[in-house]
């Protein structure tokens, strides 16, 4: 369970708040709000019921406290009492964080506030409590010895931290101190410094405050064991000699996803019944929005039908509930029943395990068999016997650099996985760290041709060629990449080169951004969202200096590759496209004696024939009967097709056949190919049903070519949708 915690933020919105210091475009208060917000926000979006807040204005022109009868506690206002934080409270205090007329108020009784507002709450739970002093320190102090020390000394006693953040506050490991500073705040100043040492808080100036809210705040995960049994060595049924030790799983790395989006409707409004859409992503399920003043958004429920063929129901179709439904498995072109009364045939019978099958040498291990992210394997924590076996057999794995292979089942029934346990010796733990391998039909095996020889059809192996790359090349690419090294390329603190891109800095910019996103719309609902922190953007380029400083080196990689500057794509009809011609001018066809207006679409070479007669075609009427004749061939593939075999075929050249008709401005053609086609298909007239090649040919989005692809078609973006309705 996640610790509790309870946060008591205090706001100086003194008059003296309203200021401008220090070259800043923004009051000190609007200011102080960048860090307060940030802080605000972040608890909420953690969406956990543990997670508490209150809110107390300083010098407010008004005062609303427990004490408020006594003087010295006036002008203190509580704003938000101690609760979860929802987005209705951010619009509450929104509007009650102001600018105040006033430059009455103590600071100390406002943390005596925050202290019995924090008693009040928490009690003598367990809690970690913590108040936020955010301030100018112009206002005038209360600092009575005597109260101070009271203070200090419950502080400690309930084990609260104090933090004070000071506009403009002198800071000496951070570098910064105000010049020409008023006497009074130079006073409160010590003043506040001096009460942080007493009760081991943090002072420090919201000019850095706010610049540490660019870095990421990482979310503390609580393990939580995905195996807990038995790591077995042997069969320990059968022998006695079978070693069984017990241990634990953890996740050691894991995919960290942003946020997901859901979708919304706003209220109907009495006044004009008007509703409007405000989600893009569906997350599957009944949503529901708490039911809160001031939430004008309701969720969105979805539904789903089921339907089959039926000529006797209304529009050849009839619903039916989802239990008449029974499973299949594909075979081929038809399904396989299986009754849910025998579906445990297709199911292995497994109990939870974890048993070494076998050993491999580390220099056997090939890196890109890991198919998952790491786990973490440590022997069970109150279990000493089975501590000091499982430190033996670490031991012994990195002794002989070998890796154990295991089969793991986390649950009863579960599919079993292989996965390869690695000994980690660290200063002050130790563990096997685990990846799933994968199995024999896991495995995908492609060949390519070698980069560093070009074999010939005949078998003759060439090391010199147009294709290959020279020594000169290979050299002028090595120092390049030499010398855009990034492993020492940073700076430590002293100075020294250290790596330039640490993992401890590099972090998800997606992720972050778009927490920065939410939080700053769920408190400015109008306002445009500032740009990423400059750590998300920082690795998206190279930098600077080392690209100035790789400049000669690339200038000598592309005088050695050769590189030359694609001309731009003309757009434009591709009819009567000119071939390269021979220097002598002289037509070779012509020469030869060939008739390229006679030739003909060949079944076994359709698609180079197809090219031919495009590149020879000197009217309409002849790319009309290319495209022709290149339909009939696909309609055939379909009709002789036994099964899906030829399927893979039709498809390549109906590609083909959209390609070259977007490429020669005629969509037209095409799209009389696709809708003739369907017909036919629809008709079963091309070998009977045919409706597993219409789900290929919809997967492989072949549809329509509408007027955003080319602005000569004659359908639609509504009309390639429509498309796609098999009826």
């Amino acid at each position: 369970m996640a610790e509790k915690e309870s946060t008591v933020y205090i706001v100086d919105v003194g008059a003296s708040m309203g200021s401008v210091h220090n070259g800043r475009k923004i009051s000190d208060l609007d200011f102080a709000m960048t860090y307060i917000w940030d802080k605000i926000t972040s608890t909420a979006a953690l969406d956990r019921k543990t997670a508490t807040l209150g809110v107390i204005g300083l010098r407010t022109d008004g005062t609303a406290n427990e004490l408020e009868h006594e003087e010295s506690f006036e002008h203190i206002s509580v704003l938000q009492e101690i609760s979860n934080i929802l987005l209705p409270d951010l619009k509450q205090l929104r509007s009650s964080i102001v600018l105040s007329n006033t430059d009455k108020g103590d600071a100390i009784s406002a943390i005596v506030i925050a202290i019995q507002m924090i008693t009040k709450y928490c009690k003598k739970l367990k809690y970690k409590r913590k108040i936020v002093l955010v301030t100018d320190g112009q206002g005038p102090l209360d600092a009575d010895p005597d109260s101070v020390t009271e203070i200090t000394n419950k502080i400690k006693q309930d084990n609260m931290e104090l933090v004070i953040v000071g506009v403009d506050f002198d800071d000496a490991e951070f570098g910064f101190k105000e010049e020409d500073k008023d006497p009074q705040k130079a006073k409160n100043e010590q003043t506040f410094a001096e009460l942080v040492e007493s009760c081991d808080g943090i002072i420090g100036t919201l000019q850095q405050a706010v610049e540490e809210l660019g870095m990421p705040r990482l979310k503390t995960t609580r393990p939580v064991h995905s195996y807990k049994g038995w790591l077995t060595l042997g069969n320990p049924e059968e022998y006695d000699s079978a070693a069984c030790i017990d241990v634990e799983r953890y996740p050691r790395t894991m995919v960290r996803r942003p946020m997901g989006a859901s979708r919304f409707v706003q209220r109907q409004d009495p006044a004009n019944g008007s509703t409007q859409s405000t989600g893009t992503l569906v997350n599957d399920g009944d949503l529901a929005m708490p039911d809160t003043e001031g939430n004008d958004l309701a969720g969105v429920k979805n539904s789903r039908t089921y339907q089959v063929l039926d000529e006797g129901a209304p529009g050849g179709k009839r619903n039916v509930d989802r239990d008449d439904l029974a499973k299949g498995y594909e075979y081929g072109r038809t399904a396989v029943h299986i009754s849910e009364s025998d579906e445990n045939v297709t199911k292995l019978e497994t109990k939870t395990s974890l048993d070494i099958i076998g050993f491999i040498p580390w220099a056997n291990y090939d890196r890109f068999m890991s198919m998952t992210v790491s786990s973490i394997l440590i022997a069970q924590r109150t279990n000493s016997k089975a501590i000091m076996a499982f430190s033996s057999l670490i031991h012994a794995l990195f002794e002989l650099e070998t890796y154990a292979v295991a089969r793991l089942v986390t649950k009863d029934d579960k599919p079993p996985v292989i996965v390869l346990l690695a000994p980690s010796i660290e200063v002050d733990y130790e563990c096997l760290l685990d990846v799933q391998i994968p199995f024999n039909e896991d495995v995908r095996s492609y060949k390519f041709p070698p980069l560093d020889r070009v074999v010939t059809v005949s078998g003759k192996v060439i090391k010199e060629h147009r294709n290959l790359p020279n020594d000169a090349l290979t050299s002028a690419m090595s120092k390049y990449v030499d010398q855009m090294d990034l492993s020492s390329f940073g700076r430590d603190d002293d100075g020294n080169p250290s790596e330039y891109m640490p993992m401890s800095e590099t972090f998800s910019p997606v992720l972050h951004r778009i927490d920065q996103a939410v939080r700053w719309r769920a408190v400015h609902p109008t306002e445009p969202i500032p740009p990423p922190y400059e750590i998300l953007v920082r690795y998206s380029n190279p930098p600077e200096d080392l690209v100035n400083q790789s400049k000669k080196r690339l200038e000598k990689l592309i005088a050695a590759a050769d590189v030359k500057k694609v001309p731009p794509k003309v757009q434009g009809r591709r009819r009567n496209r000119n071939e390269v011609k021979p220097l002598s001018g002289l037509n070779v066809e012509a020469l030869l004696g060939s008739d390229q207006k006679k030739a003909k679409v060949s079944v076994q070479n359709a698609i180079p024939d197809f090219r031919r007669l495009l590149d020879s075609a000197e009217s309409i009427e002849a790319l009309q009967d290319a495209a022709q004749q290149l339909g009939k061939i696909i309609e055939g593939r379909i009709k002789d097709s036994f099964g899906d075999i030829a399927y893979e075929r039709a498809l390549q050249e109906i590609k083909i056949l959209r390609e070259e008709m977007i490429e020669m401005e005629e969509p037209v053609v095409f799209n009389n190919f696709a809708r003739h086609l369907k017909r036919k298909l629809l008709a079963e007239e091309l070998g009977g049903n045919r409706k597993d090649f219409w789900w290929e040919f919809r997967k492989s989005k072949l549809g329509l070519i509408d007027s955003k692809a080319a602005a000569t078609s004659d359908a639609t973006e509504e009309d390639a949708r429509s498309f796609w309705s098999f009826t």
